[in-house]
């Protein structure tokens, strides 16, 4: 009987024990080479962990899980941990923010930590230890351009290059700050695998990787600034010691090189011989106006096809519309895109094709096409004109004295309307009512009206439960708000297809609400490194995974350069796709 009575004592004592959960810093103040540990300990087993952001730091190891439990004089203790080794990245005043936890069915929240960093501070070492070369000599990252002042809209190149000695290795990097491109139309080009090579920096011999490459077209002339590219590096530096081999010893450190930023004096177009028609166009270019067919049949089509080709800013200006007479029903164009963007810049060819068709019998002139644009070559302004296309229709109404009043001749014939369906469009449906009335008691409305309420009443009081019931559930109504506001800004997105800048806007707002409602986070916490992990939880595909934090990074470039109608189109078409695919991935 004792033992059973020791045994419900220590159960109530455990059911009673207050549940603790916090965060722990091995400092609060810190230089900005030091490391910093954190650990988040539980005194009861816990489930579904979510760590903070770490916004400003960088995780250096972990998480390592640890757990204990003990029993001293009949009670029970049990810790759970996860440890973080972190390095601050930046200086000032950061905050770690708050890691939640499950236990019994419950959340629990650590508080926020302030984290003070400093300049780096010096760390004593023994003689031996310390480095052969610095890593201040041993490191530059270099931003190359490839023109100082180009026209508006003429490209550019940026190659950034890391040149490191060969007296040293380097393990890892990471950006620190991406280079923003204001005013700039920009293209990323991918490299797919990094290569040292043999390189020169100042006259002395270094090894070369080539970083990243973008092709740039600026949109404004004047002096534009290009912000620069900052790398944290780990490298491994040569020491005096030797191990028992006579290998020389090595110790990892840590270095941040950044390229410097870059401005371009960018010239204006002349003004001298612009042509009227002229869109933005420069480069190389041909172009064609091809119909698919200039015989035809009444209510047969035909598809008129207006191509640009060559060398140049493709993508940033618009195609010159054909005229077309009356009798000509046009239709809105088709658009495609064919075009690469290598280190020298676009090229290949867009399109526009419209689908034609014939109401009368004639023929038919298509005025000629006009399209203009900047030879970067000659620096100056040519004009390409297309021939006239004459349509000819070998059949249909109204014969040939319709097509000559189109094309401004006077008409000789005139279309005759039958007698039979002179008046057709007026023709009434007559409808008539009993004279008759029916007394209202007893009829099959006041049967009706009777009942109702009856029958009104259980369904007032199942909806007021189920009312009660969503108002109850807190998550949910979050979910549902988020859900309601991502249809609501994708489809102001739609709404604002013409308008670049409030279109990416009302697209980005959809894509954090999405997110919100399917992930359950803040918009503060919807970090790039955050969207993989929890992507990941999720079971979501890591291709759908990329293309969303894709989609997101374009929004942010593009709402700073130029876009075409059909670039707009394809991110509202993707953010589509991308939506619903995650309806489907996320568990």
């Amino acid at each position: 009987m004792k033992k059973i009575l020791v045994l419900f004592l220590i159960a109530v004592n455990s059911l009673w024990a207050q549940v603790q959960f916090e965060a722990k810093v091995s400092k609060t103040s810190l230089g900005l080479n030091e490391r910093l540990r954190i650990d988040f300990s539980m005194n009861a087993d816990g489930d579904n962990f979510n760590p903070p952001s770490f916004e400003g730091f960088r995780i250096v190891a972990g998480p390592s899980q640890q757990v204990s439990q003990s029993w001293i004089n009949g009670r029970s203790s049990f810790n759970k941990s996860y440890s973080y080794f972190l390095l601050p990245m930046q200086k000032g005043t950061l905050t770690i923010k708050q890691a939640t936890v499950e236990i019994n069915g419950q959340i629990y929240k650590t508080n926020p930590i302030k984290i003070n960093v400093t300049a780096a501070v010096p760390q004593p070492r023994d003689p031996n230890d310390e480095p052969q070369i610095s890593s201040d000599d041993a490191l530059h990252l270099v931003a190359e351009i490839t023109k100082g002042n180009p026209y508006i809209n003429e490209p550019i190149t940026v190659v950034y290059k890391l040149y490191f000695s060969y007296n040293i290795g380097i393990t890892n990097w990471r950006e620190l700050n991406k280079p923003k491109y204001n005013d700039f139309w920009s293209q990323n080009i991918d490299i797919k695998q990094l290569v040292a090579e043999e390189g020169r920096y100042n006259g002395e011999r270094y090894r070369c990787v080539v970083l990243r490459k973008t092709v740039l077209y600026p949109q404004k002339s004047g002096k534009l600034e290009i912000e620069p590219l900052s790398l944290d590096i780990d490298v491994q530096l040569p020491t005096n010691r030797r191990n028992i081999f006579g290998q020389v010893q090595i110790i990892n450190d840590n270095k941040r090189v950044s390229a410097g930023s870059k401005t371009i004096n960018v010239k204006p177009l002349p003004e001298a011989g612009k042509p009227a028609d002229f869109s933005g166009a420069v480069g190389k270019f041909n172009f064609s106006v091809t119909p698919s067919k200039t015989t035809l049949k009444n209510g047969e089509s035909l598809d008129l096809k207006v191509v640009v080709s060559g060398t140049g800013n493709l993508k940033l200006f618009s195609l010159p519309k054909p005229v077309v007479p009356n009798s000509l029903e046009m239709y809105d164009p088709s658009h495609k895109e064919n075009v690469q963007t290598p280190l020298s810049g676009m090229n290949g060819s867009i399109s526009d094709t419209y689908t034609i068709i014939p109401q009368f019998k004639g023929k038919y002139p298509i005025k000629p096409m006009s399209f203009s644009y900047f030879d970067l070559a000659t620096g100056r302004y040519k004009t390409i004109t297309s021939p006239e296309i004459m349509i000819n229709v070998l059949d249909g109404p109204g014969g040939q004295g319709l097509a000559q009043a189109d094309l401004g001749a006077p008409s000789t014939n005139k279309v005759q309307v039958s007698a039979n369906q002179q008046f057709g469009f007026i023709k009434l449906k007559t409808q008539l009512n009993k004279m008759g009335r029916s007394d209202f008691l007893g009829s099959s409305l006041f049967y009706i009206l009777l009942f109702l309420p009856l029958l009104v009443i259980p369904i007032i009081v199942l909806l007021k439960k189920k009312k009660e019931a969503i108002d109850a559930d807190v998550a949910g109504n979050r979910i549902r708000q988020s859900n309601k506001l991502a249809k609501q800004f994708l489809s102001e997105a739609q709404k604002q297809l013409g308008q670049k800048e409030p279109f990416y806007i009302a697209l980005e707002k959809a894509l954090h609400n999405f997110m919100k409602a399917k992930l359950h986070m803040e918009t503060s916490e919807m970090s790039k490194d955050n969207i993989r992990a929890l992507m990941a939880s999720k079971n979501v595909q890591p291709d759908t995974t990329a293309s969303l934090i894709a989609l997101i990074e374009n929004c942010e470039m593009a709402r700073y350069a130029p876009s075409s109608a059909a670039a707009i189109q394809q991110d509202y078409d993707r953010a589509v796709t991308l939506i619903s695919d995650l309806e489907k991935q996320i568990s």
